[in-house]
């Protein structure tokens, strides 16, 4: 598969993922499962190898981003514990709160989320827009790029 072809799917695909988590609870179909389906065919189009299995350790390393995405595209309940379950939900991954609220806080006090003191719990939401929307483009355009070096090290050995 080319190049140019790889990053029209990842595009696709990522445009779908994000619908499915900004449409989360708003349909009669389980987000989860679109989103396991959205990519089991990813990883199928791209290699024909089976099911894409999220890595802990990778999502432990895109925390910070993948707690920007969460609490951006929730409607509701934008709680640590709603974040958590969507790491689970649509991940598959369960990092511990000693690791997410930690992560929650320190985003906090650069400015790109705010907290909202609740009766029993808080409520994070997106502070500053744009640097939110800054830094999910730069870990796109890393991971982008890891994707691509690899791809072409696949090629370069011949083990396509």
């Amino acid at each position: 598969m080319s190049h140019q072809r790889l990053d029209e799917t990842a595009d696709e695909t990522a445009a779908a993922l994000v619908e499915t988590l900004r449409s989360h609870g708003a349909g009669e179909e389980d987000p989860a499962a679109v989103t396991a389906e959205i990519l089991t065919e990813t990883e199928r189009s791209i290699e024909d190898a089976d099911p894409l299995q999220i890595d802990h350790g990778l999502v432990t390393q895109s925390l910070e981003e993948l707690l920007l995405m969460f609490v951006g595209l929730r409607t509701n309940d934008a709680s640590g514990k709603g974040i958590m379950e969507d790491l689970d939900r649509f991940l598959g991954v369960q990092p511990s709160p000693g690791t997410v609220y930690p992560t929650l806080h320190d985003l906090d006090e650069r400015g790109l989320l705010d907290v909202h003191e609740l009766v029993q719990t808080k409520e994070y939401l997106i502070d500053d827009e744009g640097a939110a929307a800054q830094a999910l483009r730069e870990a796109a355009r890393q991971h982008r790029a890891m994707g691509q070096l690899f791809q072409r090290a696949l090629e370069d050995i011949g083990d396509q």
